[in-house]
C-alpha cells in the first residue's frame, strides 16, 4: 500500500515478531484511553497485536495474535492459529481451538475439537465414539508432522457442543478456557 511502512518488531529465531505499521491512515489513538494508546502507538508506529513475518519478496504473513500466543517453559512461542488451520482441515473436525493445558510448571499443547456430526453420520456411521475419537486423534498426529516437534498437540478433548463465539464468528478462547476450569 502506498505511504504505508511495515516492520517486524522483536523477531524470534524464525523471523516472526509483532507487526508494526506507520502511515497517515493509521489511527491517532484510542478514544479517551491514553494508557491503551501508549501501549499501541510508540514513536508513530502502531503495534497491531498481530505476529507475522515479511518474506524475501516483501509479502507480509500473519501467523497469529499476540494475546493468543502460548509460551512454553523453555521460552518457545506457539501461535495457536497456525496449528488450528491444519487441524480444521481434518474432515471429522467442524471447529477447534489450541491451548496450553497446565501441567506441573509447564503447559501441554492441547486441542479442543468440536467434531462434525454430519461427517460422522455420512462417512463413519459404523464407528462408536471411541473409534471416532481414535480416528480424529490419528489425524491430529498426522497434522503434527506439519510443524516442529515443540508445536505437537499432545492432548485432545472432543465435544459435540458448539464453542462460544464472537459476532465475527471467532472462538471466545477465554470463555472456553473458563468452561474447562483452566483460568
Amino acid at each position: 500500500m502506498k505511504n504505508v511502512q511495515i516492520r517486524i518488531v522483536d523477531k524470534n529465531e524464525e523471523g516472526i515478531g509483532e507487526i508494526a505499521v506507520k502511515a497517515p491512515n493509521v489511527m491517532l489513538g484510542y478514544y479517551e484511553d491514553e494508557e491503551a494508546t501508549k501501549k499501541a502507538i510508540k514513536d508513530g508506529w502502531f503495534y497491531t497485536g498481530d505476529y507475522g513475518y515479511i518474506d524475501a519478496s516483501g509479502y507480509v504473513y500473519i501467523t497469529g495474535r499476540k494475546k493468543n500466543t502460548i509460551v512454553l517453559k523453555n521460552g518457545k512461542k506457539i501461535f495457536p492459529e497456525e496449528i488450528e488451520e491444519n487441524i480444521n482441515k481434518i474432515d471429522l473436525v467442524e471447529d477447534c481451538f489450541v491451548f496450553g493445558m497446565p501441567k506441573e510448571n509447564d503447559l501441554v499443547l492441547s486441542v479442543k475439537i468440536k467434531y462434525d456430526e454430519e461427517v460422522v453420520k455420512k462417512k463413519y456411521s459404523g464407528l462408536n465414539m471411541e473409534e471416532i475419537k481414535k480416528a480424529i486423534w490419528d489425524k491430529v498426529k498426522e497434522a503434527n508432522k506439519l510443524v516442529p516437534k515443540y508445536k505437537y498437540i499432545k492432548n485432545m478433548i472432543l465435544t459435540n457442543v458448539e464453542f462460544a463465539k464472537t459476532t465475527t464468528n471467532k472462538i471466545k478462547r477465554f470463555e472456553e478456557m473458563q468452561k474447562m476450569h483452566l483460568v
